[in-house]
C-alpha cells in the first residue's frame, strides 16, 4: 500500500469512529430523557397517592391515576380501557379497592355483575336488636360502626339493583343443645339460649324472638333477589350450603358483612377464600363483641385487611354495585 493511501485510510477510520461515538452519546441522551420522564411520573403519582391498575397497559385511561390525597383512594375506581388495545376491549369496570395504605397490596376487587353478590351473615334481633341476649356485649360496636342502618343500605341496594343477595343464619334446635363438648362461646351461645329455634320444620314462637330477623330487614329478605342458605352451627359457611349456593349461579366475588365481626363474619371470610371467591368486606356493616378478653371488631379488622382483596366502607361498596350494576342494565 502507497504512503498516500494509508493516509487516507487512517483518516476514514477516524471519522467513522468520530461519528460512531455522536451517534452513541446521542442514544445515551435520549434514553435518559425517556428514563428521567418516567421517572418523573412515577414519582409525582406515588407523591400524591394515586392508585392504579398495574396490569392495565400503558394505553389505559384509567381514573385511578387522578391524583387523590395520600391517605384516601376513590370511592370505586372506574378504568376506561382503550379501543386501540385488542387485549382490553371492556370499559368502565369498577375496582372496590381499600382506602387507607396499611403497607399491604391493594389489590382491590372488580365487580363482574354476571359474578358478584352479597352475603349477608346472622342478620338477627339477637345480635342486632337492644333486645337481644348479646346486645350487652355487642351494643356499643353495632352503635359505633352504624352496623344496623349500614346492612340496610346493602339489602336496599341489593333490592334496588337486582342484586343476589344471600343471608346465612345461625339457628339452633333442640338438638343442637345435645353436643358433648363445645367451644366457650358455643357454651355461652346455648347458654343464654341465643338463636334458638323450637325444631328444623317449626316456626313456632319464632315471630319477633332473637333468631328472627331484625324487623327493619324483613320486607328485603322476602325479595326475589334473597337467597337464604340453610343454617350455619358454630361461626363459618362449612356447616351450610352458602357455598353451593353461590357456585350454582355462578357466583365467584362476594361483598360480605354481617354479624359478628371476628366469628361468623371472619369465618366467613376465611373459608369463602378457601374455596376460592374473591372477598370484599364491608368494614362498617360489622361489628364485634367487646369483653375483657378484647374487642372483637378489631380483632377482625386486622384478618380482614390481611386476608380480603379489599376492605372498604359500606358507602363505597354501595356506590360501586349501584354503578357496576347500572352498567350492565344500559348494556342489556
Amino acid at each position: 500500500m502507497s504512503k498516500s493511501k494509508l493516509i487516507a485510510s487512517c483518516v476514514l477510520g477516524c471519522v467513522g469512529l468520530i461519528m460512531g461515538g455522536a451517534l452513541f452519546v446521542s442514544g445515551s441522551a435520549e434514553i435518559a430523557n425517556a428514563s428521567a420522564n418516567i421517572n418523573a411520573n412515577v414519582n409525582v403519582n406515588s407523591s400524591v397517592g394515586a392508585v392504579a391498575d398495574t396490569s392495565a397497559s400503558p394505553l389505559t385511561n384509567s381514573t385511578a391515576m387522578k391524583a387523590q390525597p395520600a391517605n384516601q383512594t376513590p370511592v370505586f375506581e372506574t378504568v376506561m380501557a382503550s379501543k386501540s388495545s385488542p387485549a382490553m376491549k371492556d370499559t368502565g369496570k369498577v375496582t372496590l379497592k381499600t382506602a387507607k395504605d396499611l403497607g399491604l397490596p391493594r389489590i382491590g376487587m372488580v365487580i363482574d355483575p354476571e359474578r358478584t353478590a352479597i352475603v349477608i351473615t346472622d342478620p338477627q334481633n339477637d345480635f342486632l336488636s337492644p333486645d337481644g341476649v348479646a346486645w350487652g356485649v355487642v351494643g356499643e360496636s353495632v352503635t359505633e360502626n352504624k352496623t344496623v342502618e349500614n346492612l340496610e343500605k346493602l339489602f336496599g341496594v341489593g333490592k334496588e339493583m337486582n342484586i343476589p343477595v344471600f343471608v346465612s343464619p345461625h339457628y339452633y334446635f333442640p338438638h343442637d343443645h345435645k353436643w358433648r363438648f363445645e367451644g366457650s362461646l358455643e357454651t355461652l351461645m346455648h347458654k343464654i339460649h341465643m338463636f334458638d329455634r323450637k325444631g328444623e320444620l317449626s316456626v313456632a314462637g319464632f315471630e319477633g324472638s332473637g333468631a328472627d330477623w331484625l324487623e327493619q330487614y324483613k320486607p328485603y329478605i322476602m325479595g326475589d333477589n334473597v337467597i337464604v342458605t340453610s343454617p350455619h352451627k358454630v361461626y363459618g359457611p362449612e356447616t351450610n350450603d352458602l357455598v353451593l349456593q353461590l357456585r350454582k349461579r355462578g357466583i365467584g366475588k362476594v361483598v360480605l358483612a354481617g354479624m359478628s365481626a371476628n366469628l361468623c363474619t371472619e369465618s366467613h371470610m376465611r373459608e369463602l377464600v378457601e374455596q376460592g371467591f374473591q372477598v370484599t368486606v364491608a368494614m362498617d356493616a360489622t361489628a364485634g363483641a367487646k369483653t375483657p378478653a378484647g374487642d372483637g371488631y378489631q380483632a377482625a379488622l386486622a384478618n380482614f385487611h390481611y386476608i380480603a382483596s379489599a376492605v372498604v366502607s359500606t358507602d363505597a361498596a354501595v356506590a360501586g354495585l349501584r354503578k357496576a350494576f347500572a352498567q350492565k342494565m344500559e348494556s342489556h
